[in-house]
């Protein structure tokens, strides 16, 4: 069994690896998380770059003209999402602070890892990469909006809109970019083939580097507050439990195949919390408490995607017979 195969295969032992070590360094030393933190955009960058190298770019241009998925991923993060969350809001606290973290998380969608989670439970990952700019921009111009909406124009005037900006550079765009002109170098040398073969086994070993940087980051913060924002987290599990229903009832009515509906789960579920952390650092002194709300929803969103890599493909959306490769 080669390595790749064998990293695929244990793949949920090697993430629970990272995650030990990474509350090990949290707990142990958390005077590291501030240079921790600094490595968890260029860590999702290469997450991102070995993922995108796992999608021909003939596929993705094809996944561009799927105007079908593309609109009902926009249906179910802007318009289904925020129905939900004003659901959950009589059981969020009242506080501002917990509320706005709570808010800004939920009604963001993910535009990064959920393209790898969405590959490794077997979805349409190039599907999901081919909508990362429309939900990144509608985002920019809803989130405004929605905080106006649910918590007041004080808080919807102080959201700056450079953060979803500059991730979409790092983290979505070089990696893209990187990754297609890899692929045309592999296409026309055989050492950039060499190249692509090598990096075809990072992506779990690079997965778990992602969930290690952030929960080693990110966990004293949570420390510090933890009495105050727990009661966040029955919401996010909630959602979290909610939301891969309410895709998989979309695709079936849009009669979705199997790789289109497990990313249309995927992108319903994930929240774009490694984003909004950064404007939730930037909100005024009265809003302290949120940055760890959101962080909160990292941790708790992180665990729920390594079982939804295996209960997604699993349980809630089979491979269907259609969709079964035939015997050759």
């Amino acid at each position: 069994m080669n390595a790749k195969r064998w990293l695929q295969r244990h793949q949920v032992v090697v993430y629970a690896g990272f995650v030990l070590l990474a509350l090990g360094v949290g707990v142990g030393r958390p005077g590291s998380a501030p240079f921790v933190e600094r490595l968890v955009d260029p860590v999702l960058a290469v997450l991102l770059y070995v993922t995108f190298l796992e999608i021909p770019f003939v596929r993705l241009r094809r996944a561009f003209r799927n105007g079908r998925f593309v609109a009902a991923a926009l249906g179910m993060n802007f318009l289904v999402v925020p129905v939900v969350v004003w659901g959950f809001t009589p059981f969020l606290p009242q506080r501002p602070a917990i509320l706005v973290g709570a808010l800004m998380v939920l009604l963001t969608p993910c535009i990064d890892y959920v393209i790898t989670f969405t590959d490794l439970a077997g979805g349409d990952a190039e599907q999901i990469t081919a909508t990362t700019p429309a939900l990144m921009l509608v985002q920019l111009l809803a989130l405004p909006a929605y905080l106006w909406l649910f918590a007041g124009p004080d808080v919807a005037a102080v959201v700056e809109p450079r953060p979803f900006v500059d991730a979409f550079l790092l983290i979505i765009a070089l990696p893209l970019a990187l990754a297609w002109l890899t692929e045309a170098w592999a296409d026309r040398s055989s050492t950039g083939d060499a190249w692509q073969a090598t990096m075809a086994w990072l992506p779990v070993p690079m997965m778990g580097a992602t969930l290690f940087v952030v929960v080693a980051s990110q966990l004293p913060r949570v420390r510090n507050s933890i009495e105050q924002i727990a009661v966040v987290v029955p919401v996010y599990v909630a959602f979290l439990v909610v939301m891969p229903i309410l895709g998989r009832l979309a695709a079936d009515a849009l009669q979705m195949d199997t790789g289109e509906s497990r990313a249309l789960v995927f992108t319903s579920v994930t929240r774009n919390s490694l984003v909004v952390l950064p404007l939730a650092l930037a909100l005024p002194d009265a809003y302290r408490l949120a940055p760890a709300v959101v962080v909160t929803q990292t941790l708790v969103e992180l665990v729920g995607m390594v079982v939804l890599t295996r209960v997604v493909p699993r349980w809630l959306v089979p491979e269907s017979p259609e969709d079964a490769p035939s015997p050759s």
